[in-house]
């Protein structure tokens, strides 16, 4: 049957060639039309699965709290009933210099890290009476595609915060009975986080610093980031591996600004203790198996990848402060981490730490330094 379709086929576009065409012309103009409507379609398609999607997020959204207006925010200042509201502020934007232009993160210069020490500082008795500040909706091609999850994620934060303080009733428990809306909002925001980071413009647009600063404060909310791991853990991972490749793989010759800005993203990921403990795997994963293969390549006297032992610096630092930190949920000390990939790095590092020592003394530094980390419960 599928042959005599396929000659039937062949024999009509024969008989319909016009003239001064050939068959193969024909053909290929008769597929870039039959491709343009498909394409037409499944740009319709995409429009009307957004529209889905936001309708589904406010009618989430009103399920968990009827009270609180999407539309209009001036409802939520009137059931605050306070006199001013203190935005989160941002300093300056990064220039494309391609150097590290802040004392710790560049990614500090986004405002990330002022708006979370800011935030552990407040008393917790006010912290409902926090507000994000609205978004500008004025925001590129790259930027479209968040708004919806980011204003979405961004409202069930305020209601969080809102019912926290007595404000408002809300019923989280709606949640649980929508996976669909939490899961293609986290994934939306995500992906549209993934796409910046590999391709990256200085000076950083304040939409997408709020961006990163809505995914954070969902994960590390103690009541909304159980519905979101529960749902969206798999999505989760696989951003984090992105990340730790976009790292990697990146060889712009102005690229330390924004792997530094990735690599402090990660860093706050590292915050939830359920996320941090597989971080650390994926990162003591690359680490050992760039040793190894640097070591391979320095016996046999080959050549190595320059830019990713450049960038491989960068995932020992984030370990470094994944293993010295304790996590905000719990008192327990993060060098307690235990798992495979520990005993697969541990496992013939003081012999790769020889035989590099000589050739490439900072590596094996952080190599050493992270193994004491690793082992200082033990010590202890």
């Amino acid at each position: 049957y599928l042959k005599i379709s396929k000659l039937a086929l062949a024999f009509a576009i024969i008989h319909s060639k016009p003239r001064g065409k050939s068959c193969k012309e024909y053909t290929e103009h008769l597929a870039k039309t039959v491709s343009e409507q498909d394409f037409g379609w499944k740009s319709k398609v995409e429009v009307l699965e957004a529209e889905v999607l936001r309708l589904r997020q406010e009618l989430l959204l009103n399920k968990i709290c009827p009270r609180f207006c999407l539309e209009n925010d001036a409802s939520a200042e009137t059931l605050l009933d306070q006199e001013c509201i203190n935005p989160m502020s941002y300093s300056s934007q990064l220039e494309d210099s391609g150097c590290d232009v802040s004392n710790d993160y560049a990614f500090d210069s986004l405002g990330i890290t002022s708006g979370f020490h800011q935030s552990e500082h407040v008393d917790t008795s006010k912290r409902w009476l926090e507000r994000v500040p609205p978004f500008n909706l004025c925001c590129t091609s790259k930027e479209e595609s968040l708004t919806a999850p980011v204003q979405f994620l961004q409202h069930l934060l305020e209601i969080r915060k809102l019912s926290e303080g007595g404000i408002l009733q809300a019923d989280f428990t709606e949640l649980e009975n929508d996976s669909f809306t939490i899961f293609n909002s986290v994934s939306q925001l995500l992906d549209g986080l993934t796409i910046f980071y590999n391709s990256p413009k200085f000076p950083v647009s304040n939409f997408l610093t709020e961006a990163v600063c809505v995914l954070i404060s969902l994960i590390t909310d103690t009541k909304l980031s159980n519905h979101v791991l529960k749902k969206c853990f798999k999505k989760l991972e696989e951003f984090k591996k992105n990340l730790i490749q976009i790292i990697l793989r990146n060889n712009n010759v102005n690229r330390f600004q924004a792997l530094h800005a990735v690599s402090h993203t990660l860093v706050l990921l590292g915050r939830n203790n359920i996320l941090r403990n597989s971080l650390i795997s994926f990162l003591l994963s690359e680490v050992r198996q760039f040793a190894e293969q640097l070591l391979q390549a320095h016996q046999i006297q080959a050549m190595y990848d320059i830019t990713q032992y450049e960038n491989i610096f960068l995932l020992c630092m984030i370990l470094e402060q994944l293993l010295q930190n304790e996590t905000e949920e719990s008192n327990i000390s993060s060098s307690d981490y235990d798992g495979e990939e520990k005993i697969k790095f541990l496992k013939n590092l003081d012999q790769i730490i020889l035989h590099l020592s000589d050739e490439f003394p900072l590596f094996s530094l952080y190599l050493w330094r992270v193994s004491v980390l690793l082992n200082s419960a033990q010590i202890q």
